[in-house]
């Protein structure tokens, strides 16, 4: 990949695409494979058949090719250009020119749906084409109800336009993006007012910025500093973080989703304009949630419901917020929201400020996040999904947690009993499935970057990755090795010119990392840091990282309540849990406790046939209890002893229903 000084004029460090930086074995070489051939296509078996989404039938509908009214949620657009996104991801590093084809055709609906003026909204045009044919009832406005999620349909109907065009050549959806972003440029200039009001889960800031680095042309940079100044003179609410302006928040509160699209595109704003200012509020939010609001899987977003800011004596300005971040160190375990799309959004706002700033503490959060709560998200068959990632799940909850959705575009009355809360392949409610398979699908652009000080290197787990500078310098690696299961990190140099200085990311849960380059030793900095290896690379050269792997027991915030007295269980950067399928017959889960002082021995196994290591250890069981009884006296029974495994976060759920948990009380003998 040519290094680049026009654009991202302001970052440190630049994401290489797939012609630089592959996932080619390994772990996450796996988990691209599984993308690529089950994911992905299983989406599109739902989406495509309107027996079970209407995803596809809502824009053949607005084109007139059937007849029929919307279905679905108002932002169904949206998740239909998030799965056409990830397909363009799959076509990029796995050529198929069937899907290629598809594509385009799905390309070229998509256009002929759109209004002149640039809007494209199914429901709203749906509505005026059915009117007019039966001129009867008046049709649906545009930008009539902010929950119509028109600008965040736009958003990534831009970012799919951006990626067909600069992964095909294809300026048919790059068309409908350029004319997507005339429409919001009008509303900027015109009707801020309603372009604020409507500018509800903000993608289309991330997406403007895309389009401008596509095409060159400023007038898209405008557009999204302009996105600032509509917000920033909108009163709002909670909801969508525009009771404030941007530069006076300290807090971050609301709806965790659109908290962190909003970040994350003010992240891509600043790597283009330069705002220090900007940068200074988001350092600021980014640590709030990741010192006091964010889980030890990296999930975000812990209330169902909540309100903020809390306490405050402006009792007018609060109202109820779902899924949102609650108040420093509210982290419930069983009814932990988590959506993955806010786990998404923390990855993505966390990847633009490492780009930013070239500060390894970012990319840690990525890698938490990728391992844990967004893997958990996805079933290990590649085809079924969370909407919601829990850290605690118990039998007989005397309330139904509300769900997304069911199997069908019709919920049943009565939610299944929430000891049964298991993946499903396809929600009515279906934002999640296609954000993390577009997540996945272009995960290789977060494994590396180049900046002017050389190559560094974020995550691991099965990569490649070759760069060349606009000097003449190149340097092309092959990394071998079992990470995250083993400790050591293998690269090999397979075609090098001139000296590229390489940076290695040395995790910050890491300690007593070592580092050696042909078998001589290079000192290692701390960790959350990158250390630099700066030489005349040739080929052959090898490198060698060795990350020990203990197992960490953790303790939580003393005023994290939810916790007290507990502890979780880490080995490097996988988060593990105790599934009921692993108790012994007559113990279940609030039995099992944790002794201090515990050895626990990594142990090879498979899970719904996929392979982890799990963590074999020895447990005290502790009495029974009342389950009909609110309060009930201590038992005198000795406590007894079994042994279990612990399994990884993100494999828990993928052997039928069960009890799961995270967090185990410890006792101290």
């Amino acid at each position: 990949m040519t290094a680049t000084t026009a654009l991202r004029a302001h970052a440190r460090l630049r994401p290489l695409g797939a012609d630089s930086a592959r996932w080619t074995s390994g772990f996450w070489g796996e988990v691209h494979d599984r993308t690529r051939d089950v994911t992905i296509p299983q989406i599109w078996s739902s989406l495509s058949d309107p027996a079970v989404s209407p995803g596809l039938a809502n824009f053949r509908i607005a084109a007139g090719l059937e007849q029929g009214s919307h279905e679905g949620p108002p932002f169904m657009d949206g998740d239909f250009y998030k799965w056409l996104e990830a397909a363009i991801a799959r076509l990029e590093t796995d050529p198929d020119p069937e899907l290629g084809a598809r594509i385009e055709q799905i390309a070229s609906l998509i256009a002929s749906v759109q209004r002149d003026d640039g809007y494209l909204h199914t429901p709203t045009i749906i509505s005026a084409r059915n009117q007019a044919l039966r001129q009867a009832e008046e049709p649906a406005v545009a930008l009539a109800d902010r929950f119509h999620f028109e600008t965040y349909n736009l958003g990534h109907l831009i970012t799919a336009g951006v990626r067909h065009y600069e992964v095909t050549g294809s300026t048919t959806l790059l068309d409908a993006a350029r004319k997507a972003a005339s429409f919001l440029e009008d509303l900027a200039t015109n009707k801020p007012v309603e372009l604020a009001r409507s500018a509800i889960c903000p993608s289309h800031y991330m997406a403007v910025i895309e389009l401008y680095r596509a095409t060159g042309e400023e007038r898209y940079l405008r557009l999204a500093e302009a996105f600032v100044r509509v917000r920033d003179d909108f009163q709002g609410g909670d909801d969508n973080q525009d009771r404030l302006p941007v530069r006076e928040q300290t807090v971050v509160a609301g709806h965790a989703v659109r908290a962190n699209y909003l970040y994350a595109g003010l992240a891509d704003l600043v790597v283009e304009n330069g705002d220090s200012e900007l940068v200074g509020v988001l350092e600021r939010l980014w640590h709030d949630v990741i010192d006091t609001k964010l889980y030890i899987t990296g999930g975000c977003g812990a209330l169902y419901d909540g309100a903020s800011p809390d306490g405050s004596p402006w009792q007018d300005q609060i109202s109820r917020v779902h899924q949102a971040y609650g108040r420093a160190y509210q982290l419930p375990q069983t009814t932990a929201h988590n959506e993955s799309c806010a786990n998404i959004g923390m990855i993505f706002w966390s990847e633009r400020m490492l780009s930013l700033t070239g500060d390894a503490k970012y990319a840690d959060v990525i890698e938490q996040i990728s391992f844990n709560s967004l893997l958990s998200s996805i079933s290990l068959a590649g085809s079924e999904y969370f909407y919601t990632n829990p850290l605690r799940q118990v039998r007989d909850l005397p309330y139904p947690l509300r769900r997304p959705g069911d199997t069908a575009i019709h919920p049943t009355p009565e939610p299944p009993p929430s000891d049964e809360r298991l993946r499903e392949s396809y929600l009515s409610c279906f934002c999640c499935p296609p954000n993390i398979a577009r997540t996945l699908a272009r995960f290789h652009e977060r494994a590396a970057s180049l900046g002017d000080d050389g190559l560094y290197l974020h995550l691991y787990g099965g990569g490649r990755v070759d760069v060349a500078t606009e000097d003449g310098r190149a340097l092309a690696l092959r990394e071998d090795g079992d990470y995250p299961w083993a400790e050591t990190i293998t690269w090999t140099v397979e075609g090098a010119a001139g000296g590229i200085p390489l940076h290695l990311r040395i995790p910050g849960w890491s300690s007593g990392a070592t580092l050696t380059v042909n078998g001589d030793p290079v000192e290692v900095t701390a960790p959350g840091t990158y250390t630099r290896i700066d030489r005349e690379w040739r080929e052959g050269d090898v490198i060698q990282l060795t990350l020990p792997l203990p197992v960490r027991v953790l303790r939580a915030h003393r005023l994290a309540e939810e916790a007290t007295n507990q502890v979780a269980v880490r080995r490097g950067p996988v988060v593990y849990c105790l599934e009921s399928a692993d108790l012994p017959d007559g113990v279940v889960l609030e039995q099992a406790a944790l002794r201090r002082g515990a050895t626990f021995t990594p142990i090879e196994t498979e899970i719904a046939g996929h392979r982890v290591i799990a963590l074999e250890t020895e447990i005290a069981v502790l009495p029974g209890a009342d389950d009909d009884a609110l309060y009930d006296d201590l038992a005198e029974t000795e406590l007894g002893t079994a042994t279990v495994r612990l399994v990884p976060y993100y494999a828990w759920g993928n052997r039928g229903a069960g009890e799961m948990s995270v967090w185990l009380p410890l006792v101290w003998r």
